[in-house]
C-alpha cells in the first residue's frame, strides 16, 4: 500500500518521541536500581539487615559514609533531632535523595544570587559562606584548600567561574572516594551471603506480596538478569526437622507436606461443556527489572445466573524450531472477584485452583452480573535468570536493490508476538489491542488521529492492522532509523525476549469461559501490576483454604499455608497491634523452588495485617518433592 511522504513523516516524529521516551524511562529505571543496591549494600554494612533500625548519630553518619557520602553534623542533626529515635531503610533512602553534591549550573545560580552587579566577581567571606551551605556542605578546611589555589585580586574579589570549576575538579576527587566506599560495601554484601539473605525485609525484591518497595515502577525496560539458588536435592543427608536457626526465637511453627511426581491431576473440562457459549481472551505477564510481574486484567460479564467453568492456561504459539520454550512451565492462576457498587469494593468469588497439566480452572455457579478476571503468577518459574546468550540475532538486513528487509527470523518472532497481543484471536490488531502493546513498549497509547495515519500507510481490515500491516510498521520503524536496530531491540526486550530471540521473562497465556446459560463476554481493561486487590485475594484463599497454625508463644501470628496443583502458599497473618519479623527456613525442603528465590529469608507483617510469605513449586515435576518450612517469630 502506497504512502505519503508526509504521513511516513509524522509516524517517524511520533516513533522517534516515543523511543526517546522510552530510553529517558529505561535511564531512569536503571539509575534508581543502583541507586537502592547501593543503599543496601551500605545499610547491611553497618547493621546486621535492612529490617534492623538506625539507633544512634553514630549509626546514621557510618551509613552515609558507607554509602559514599561525607555528612557534616550540621546534615546529621538535621535529620537525627532531639525527638528522634530511630530511622529505617526507608528513611535512610529518602536522606541520600535529599543529600545530593551541588552541581555547576547551581553553584553559577547561587554566585549570582550574590553578585547583584554581573561583575563576575565575589568575596572571599561570600565563598566561604556558599561552599559551607550549598549542597555536600564542604568544612572551612575544605574551603581554604581550593582557596589556596584560587586568585583573589587586591580587593579580594574572586573570578567564581574559576572557583566553580576549582570546587567540580574537587568533587570528582570526592566522587572517586564515594564510588569506592560504594563498591566495597556492594561486595561485601555480595561474599556474605548471611547479608544478601537478610536483604529481605520491608524492602524485599517481590512483586505483589504486600511488602512495598521505595523504587516508583516506571514504564517497562531493559532488564539485567539474575540468578536463584537451587534448594537441596534427593539423598541429601538427613538433618533435624527444627533447623538451629529456630531454636533461639521467641516462637516458631513447622510445615511439611509431601507431594508425589506428577500428582493432582484433574478432569476441568467435560465433553459436554464444549457445547455451552464461550468466550476467550489471550493476556500475558511481563517481568520487569526490579523483578515485579505485570499483566492484563479483565471484565467479565453475566447476563444471567449460569453454571461455568473458567480456565488459565500458558498460551501455547507456533514456536520457531529449536528454541526452547521457558512459560510454558510457568504456573497460572485466575482469581475471580465480584463488582459490587464500586470497583474498589470487590468480593473474592473463587480462584482455579484445579489443575489439569499445564491448565488451571475453575467450576461452578455465578450469579448474573460483573465480575473481575485477575491474572496470577507466583513467579517460582517466571524470574530473573543468569543465561548466557552465545549470539545477537539479526533483525534487518538490504537486499541486493539495497533496500532495507526483516530477517526471517525476525519475521518468525514478530509473528509470535502479533500472535500473543491480538487478544481476541481474530487475526487482526484493533486499536485497543493494538494500544496495549504501545503501552508496554513505549508506556503512550496512539490516538485515534494517528491510527487513521496507519490506516493510510499499513494493511488494515474493518480498521484493524492485519499480520503484514503489523510487519511492514516495524520495517518502517527500521528504515526511520536507517537500519540501526536498537528501537527494534527496545520493543523486543520489553517483552521479554533476549538478544537471541528467546522469550525468557514473559509468559503469555489464554482464557476461556463456558457457561452452560448464557453468552459470557470478556474484554481486557489494564494492563497493569498487582493491585491491592489482587493480594488481597491471594491471601484471603489461602486463609479461606489453608491449614492453620499458630506460631508457639506468639498466640496473635499465625502461618496458613494451602497447596493447589503444583504450587504451595504459604500466608501469615498478624493480629497483634505490633510489627512482627518473621524468620523463614526451607533448607529440609527437598526439589523445591520459591519465589524469593532464597532458602533462608525474614519478612516484616504490619500490625493487623495479612501478608504471603512465599509460594513454592517442585524444581523438577518429575520426581516428588518434599516441603518443610518453619516460621520462626524474631525475639
Amino acid at each position: 500500500m502506497a504512502s505519503s511522504p508526509e504521513n511516513n513523516a509524522s509516524l517517524s516524529v511520533q516513533k522517534v518521541t516515543r523511543s526517546e521516551s522510552s530510553q529517558a524511562k529505561k535511564s531512569q529505571h536503571a539509575e534508581e536500581a543502583i541507586f537502592y543496591m547501593n543503599c543496601r549494600a551500605a545499610y547491611v554494612t553497618v547493621l546486621k539487615s535492612s529490617l534492623e533500625n538506625i539507633k544512634s548519630k553514630e549509626q546514621l553518619s557510618l551509613v552515609l559514609q558507607q554509602a559514599g557520602g561525607n555528612p557534616s553534623q550540621e546534615t546529621v542533626n538535621k535529620y537525627w533531632t532531639s525527638q528522634t529515635t530511630t530511622l529505617n531503610f526507608d528513611d535512610f533512602c529518602t536522606i541520600l535523595k535529599k543529600e545530593k553534591p551541588a552541581t555547576k549550573t547551581e553553584l553559577l545560580k547561587a554566585f549570582g544570587k550574590i553578585d547583584t552587579d554581573n561583575t563576575g566577581y565575589i568575596l572571599h567571606d561570600e565563598l566561604y559562606k556558599i561552599l559551607t551551605t550549598r549542597g555536600e556542605k564542604m568544612t572551612r578546611d575544605e574551603v581554604s584548600a581550593i582557596i589556596k589555589q584560587a586568585d583573589f585580586n587586591c580587593n579580594g574579589k574572586l573570578d567564581y567561574n574559576k572557583i566553580t570549576s576549582l570546587y567540580l575538579k574537587f568533587c570528582e576527587l570526592y566522587m572517586t572516594t564515594s564510588e569506592q566506599c560504594c563498591k566495597t560495601a556492594r561486595d561485601k554484601l555480595e561474599v556474605d551471603s548471611r547479608l544478601r539473605q537478610q536483604q529481605f525485609g520491608s524492602q524485599a525484591e517481590t512483586s505483589s506480596e504486600g511488602i512495598t518497595l521505595p523504587v516508583s515502577k516506571p514504564s517497562p525496560r531493559i532488564s539485567r538478569k539474575t540468578d536463584h539458588k537451587q534448594a537441596p536435592t534427593k539423598g541429601d543427608s538427613k538433618t533435624p526437622s527444627r533447623p538451629s536457626s529456630a531454636q533461639s526465637c521467641k516462637g516458631s511453627t513447622s510445615t511439611t507436606i509431601s507431594v508425589c511426581a506428577s500428582s493432582n491431576r484433574n478432569t476441568i473440562e467435560p465433553d459436554t461443556m464444549k457445547e455451552w457459549p464461550c468466550a476467550q481472551s489471550k493476556g500475558c505477564f511481563y517481568l520487569e527489572d526490579d523483578g515485579e510481574i505485570i499483566s492484563h486484567k479483565y471484565k467479565l460479564h453475566l447476563p444471567q445466573r449460569s453454571t461455568v467453568c473458567i480456565t488459565i492456561k500458558p498460551l501455547n504459539i507456533r514456536q520457531v524450531e529449536g528454541k526452547p520454550c521457558h512459560w510454558l512451565s510457568v504456573d497460572t492462576v485466575l482469581y475471580i472477584l465480584k463488582e459490587n457498587e464500586t470497583q474498589e469494593n470487590l468480593q473474592l468469588v473463587s480462584f482455579t485452583d484445579q489443575q489439569n497439566k499445564e491448565t488451571f480452572g475453575w467450576r461452578g455457579e455465578l450469579g448474573s452480573g460483573i465480575y473481575w478476571l485477575l491474572p496470577f503468577t507466583t513467579g517460582c518459574r517466571l524470574k530473573k535468570a543468569k543465561a548466557q546468550i552465545t549470539r545477537e540475532a539479526k533483525l534487518v538486513y538490504r537486499g541486493e536493490d539495497g533496500e532495507l528487509a526483516l530477517t526471517k527470523e525476525f519475521r518468525a518472532t514478530l509473528l509470535d508476538i502479533f500472535e500473543t497481543i491480538d487478544l481476541d484471536g481474530n487475526g487482526l490488531l484493533s486499536l485497543e489491542e493494538y494500544n496495549f502493546f504501545e503501552l508496554r513498549t513505549s508506556g503512550e497509547k496512539c490516538d485515534e488521529e494517528a491510527w487513521a495515519v496507519c490506516k493510510e500507510n499499513f494493511d488494515m481490515k474493518k480498521n484493524e492492522l492485519t499480520r503484514q500491516g503489523f510487519m511492514d510498521l516495524n520495517l518502517m520503524e527500521a528504515n526511520d532509523r536507517e537500519g540501526d536496530p536498537t528501537d527494534l531491540w527496545v520493543t523486543l526486550l520489553s517483552l521479554g525476549y533476549n538478544k537471541a530471540l528467546e522469550m525468557t521473562e514473559a509468559c503469555p497465556f489464554v482464557i476461556d469461559i463456558y457457561a452452560e446459560k448464557c453468552k459470557p463476554r470478556i474484554k481486557a481493561m489494564y494492563l497493569e501490576a498487582g493491585s491491592w486487590q489482587l493480594n488481597r485475594a491471594v491471601c484471603k484463599s489461602v486463609v479461606n483454604k489453608g491449614e492453620a497454625k499458630v506460631v508457639d508463644g506468639c498466640e496473635n501470628v499465625t502461618v496458613y499455608t494451602y497447596k493447589a496443583g503444583r504450587r504451595i502458599t504459604s500466608v501469615i497473618e498478624n493480629k497483634s497491634e505490633n510489627k512482627v519479623i518473621i524468620h523463614v527456613n526451607n533448607e529440609q525442603s527437598k526439589n523445591c523452588l520459591s519465589n524469593r528465590g532464597l532458602t533462608v529469608f525474614a519478612v516484616e507483617v504490619a500490625p493487623k495485617s495479612t501478608m504471603i510469605s512465599q509460594h513454592v513449586m517442585p524444581l523438577n515435576e518429575q520426581e516428588e518433592w518434599l516441603y518443610n518450612c518453619v516460621h520462626s517469630v524474631d525475639s
